[in-house]
């Protein structure tokens, strides 16, 4: 049987090589008993392979089930699996099998086999490896002969890294991988697929079939699709029912597709991991900017301490420049005297002669909540980002590029600092 004949019988669309691929390693394995692990995104059409290795094996004419681990309860899910007994436990009221007892000399297909309980890993290890289970509040070992075909949409080695997921049973399940390709890896296939999609809808709401523009097909062919497959088949019914002009145009198609997903470049990990860099270099830019500022308030005080250590006031100059300070240098902190009027009120001192280390000492000393208050990091990032937007009026583009940072960072800052833009 040729790979053409597979997909006819099948239903399976597209030409890609990797599609290709991986219904050939199942044509090759189907006739043995070896345990595949058929891994790729979810909405790929995983569910397809388990079929195709259960009709051409020896199997063909037992029982195929299919069962979803991620649907099942963590508390039932061993009972639905290997069955349990009459009263062990609370609404057992009579003895139930198992889907591995019920499907002896067959196949079932564990779809996300990553969600099984870590217990319930330990049950299905012990199939795998000697074809025995015990169901749930019974101490007799049952002999059972089942081909098993997983299926997962997570990566099975970052599971077992976090210690969700055994790595013994992984290695046992994954004796044959088989990977099903997204479909942003089969860009020849999405005019091709959707095509398909809709003349069946159309055929099926008795409507006329429908027609892509070339601008439209453009959107298509670069659009990310998360959903895979899926995704591609739900907005082609969509667009089928709801649509009256047939003939579809990018307005049309932009109205289906997610606008957080428009991007007509897909994001791989690669570029993630380069994204993250970025976004650290505009933190630490911004790091430095701060560390900036706080240098020169820092000079700022060292020059309002001299001034005063010097001749008892400020000169006008400074009060013009610095009015904010200023302000906070005068007043008075709470069961505190005034920092100035504990410095004039030293009849023994004149300015000229008296003892600058003393009252430099007594300044410090009272202003030292503030200091510590002022130079917070946080506190100076938030202000920093206040006035930027304040000098812009509001325009997040600008502000981000006076700061120094991408326009990513100063949305995710002014979200945690609950500024009001």
């Amino acid at each position: 049987m040729s790979i053409q004949s597979i997909k006819q019988r099948f239903g399976i669309i597209g030409h890609a090589s990797a599609l290709d691929r991986a219904i050939d390693v199942a044509m090759q394995v189907a006739p043995t008993d070896i345990t595949v692990l058929i891994s790729g995104e979810s909405g790929v059409g995983k569910e397809v392979f388990p079929k195709i290795i259960h009709h051409l094996s020896a199997r063909k004419h037992g029982p195929f089930i299919a069962v979803n681990c991620g649907a099942i309860p963590e508390g039932t899910i061993d009972s639905e699996l290997f069955g349990h007994e009459k009263g062990s436990f609370t609404g057992a009221h009579e003895a139930r099998k198992g889907y591995f007892e019920v499907v002896n000399n067959g196949t079932i297909f564990l779809d996300e086999v990553s969600e099984l309980p870590l217990l319930t890993q330990v049950r299905l290890l012990r199939v795998l490896e000697s074809g025995e289970f015990i169901k749930v509040g019974s101490s007799k070992v049952l002999k059972t002969n089942v081909r098993v075909v997983a299926a997962t949409n997570v990566n099975l080695q970052q599971a077992i890294s976090s210690g969700k997921f055994r790595e013994d049973l992984y290695y046992r399940l994954n004796t044959v991988p088989i990977y099903v390709p997204p479909l942003r890896e089969r860009q020849n296939d999405i005019i091709m697929l959707f095509k398909k999609f809709s003349n069946d809808f159309a055929e099926k709401y008795r409507m006329p079939p429908l027609q892509l523009s070339p601008e439209a097909e453009h959107i298509l062919l670069n659009y990310r699709w998360p959903g895979n497959i899926r995704q591609l088949k739900n907005m082609a019914e969509q667009i089928s029912v709801i649509e009256s002009n047939r003939t579809i145009t990018t307005e049309i198609v932009h109205k289906y597709l997610p606008q957080t997903q428009t991007s007509n470049l897909p994001v791989l990990a690669q570029d993630a991991k380069k994204m993250e860099q970025e976004q650290g270099i505009d933190e630490r830019n911004l790091l430095y900017r701060l560390l900036f500022e706080m240098r020169r308030d820092i000079n700022d005080l060292k020059k309002v301490v001299g001034e005063l250590a010097d001749n008892g006031q400020l000169s006008g100059s400074f009060h013009e420049e610095n009015p904010q300070l200023i302000k906070s240098l005068y007043k008075e902190p709470e069961n505190d005297p005034p920092v100035l009027k504990n410095h004039k009120s030293s009849d023994s001192e004149s300015h000229e002669g008296g003892d600058h280390h003393q009252i430099i000492d007594t300044y410090e000393e009272d202003t030292t909540d503030y200091i510590e208050e002022s130079l917070s990091i946080q506190k100076k990032e938030k202000d920093l980002i206040i006035r930027a937007l304040q000098k812009h009026n509001g325009r997040r583009k600008k502000a981000a590029e006076e700061l120094g940072i991408s326009e990513r960072t100063l949305y995710r800052k002014i979200k945690e600092y609950d500024i009001v833009a």
